[in-house]
């Protein structure tokens, strides 16, 4: 029997069936009795092996293989920012890869920081229902991640230096049988350094299946003035071609926010960051303190992170679906078309097979400017 999906306050009385496991690097298979097993000085069972030692450059470390049918329900990663070698953005070079199954490409792909919405090579506070970020680092995921026969998860360190001290936990739940109408978790990202005029950016296409759109993530650096945020949203869904099913009214808009996130203080008028259960704009570079290396920042572009989650409202799919966004602004009460840097990841179920993803970036190509 299958119930651990849709879990929520009223749901909590019920007894429920499943065996809950978790995974870490002390626990490695989430074996019954086996954790907290490795021994340190002070004794055996003492906090012995709590995280990955080192991931080498160019390693890529298999944080979990789990065998189904199960949910992964929780995931909480941290990493250092304590490397030498300061020419880097280790939440930019990390990538975090799930596989279903048997399947030999990944459904879910996206730089580390990205997938849990800080973008930038920076980690900031996020506050939402399914992605959590907590001082200093700490990432949590509560997306459900149902899978029938295998999960594996693996992090793989792009950076130019050996990264110490990887901790993490992977909680899940072991089922019986899955329903035959379950969906498998996916997660794409994508940058485009410099978007073109007149030309709507993508943020995911060719998913090709039933099921349902469930979160957007964007890090948008701005590269020219004025306002940014009048871009619309467009769904295209089961075969729209020139024109979208879903069409919103603006950037600020579809983030749940309005009228240029904008109050006056002191005679300027001030964007404000927010952060709620479905929507959020956790971040903005000229408002917040600078999170960076040892470089000058006086001269950087305005960075800003919004995310938003169809939980409440997802957008369902039978046959396909492609998720885009315009670049347009306004300056002196006109509206123009801009060019800006943007960034986004996708998040979606869909049945298997999926889509192979295009190759990821080169890692200089996904660094911030």
């Amino acid at each position: 029997m299958f119930d651990v999906l849709g879990n929520d306050l009223s749901s909590l009385p019920y007894l429920r069936n499943g065996k809950t496991r978790s995974i870490n690097w002390e626990n490695r298979k989430g074996e019954k009795g086996k954790g907290g097993m490795a021994a340190s000085d002070l004794g055996i069972g003492r906090k012995g092996s709590p995280c990955i030692p080192s991931i080498k450059t160019g390693e890529t470390a298999t944080l979990a293989e789990i065998e189904g049918p199960a949910v992964i329900q929780h995931i909480w990663i941290t990493v250092t920012d304590r490397i030498s070698n300061r020419n880097c953005f280790i939440l930019r070079d990390l990538v975090l890869r799930i596989y279903w199954d048997e399947e030999e490409e990944p459904s879910v792909e996206s730089p580390l920081g990205d997938f849990f919405c800080c973008g930038f090579g920076a980690s900031y506070p996020v506050n939402s229902m399914p992605i959590s970020v907590n001082p200093t680092r700490g990432f949590n995921s509560y997306f459900p991640m149902p899978f029938r026969k295998k999960a594996r998860i693996t992090v793989e360190n792009q950076c130019d230096e050996d990264l110490p001290a990887f901790f993490y936990q992977i909680d899940y739940c072991l089922q019986d049988k899955l329903p035959d109408n379950i969906g498998y978790f996916h997660s794409q990202w994508k940058r485009q350094r410099l978007t073109q005029k007149g030309e709507d950016y993508i943020l995911v296409d060719g998913i090709i299946g039933k099921g349902h759109y469930v979160g957007t993530y964007l890090a948008l650096t701005t590269l020219e003035r004025y306002w940014y945020g009048e871009g619309e949203m467009k769904f295209y869904i089961d075969g729209d071609k020139e024109f979208p099913t879903i069409c919103g009214t603006g950037t600020e808009d579809y983030f749940g926010g309005a009228w240029s996130f904008a109050t006056q203080e002191n005679g300027k008028t001030v964007e404000n960051t927010y952060c709620t259960p479905f929507l959020g704009y956790p971040y903005y570079s000229n408002r917040d303190t600078l999170i960076h290396h040892d470089f000058h920042n006086d001269d950087q572009m305005p960075q800003r992170s919004f995310y938003r989650w169809h939980i409440m409202d997802p957008i369902l799919f039978e046959e396909d679906l492609k998720v885009t966004i315009q670049q347009i602004g306004v300056y002196h009460g006109g509206l123009f078309e801009r060019q800006d840097d943007v960034a986004s990841v996708a998040y979606w179920y869909q049945s298997e097979p999926h889509q192979t993803f295009k190759k990821l970036p080169e890692r200089k190509e996904r660094w911030p400017r």
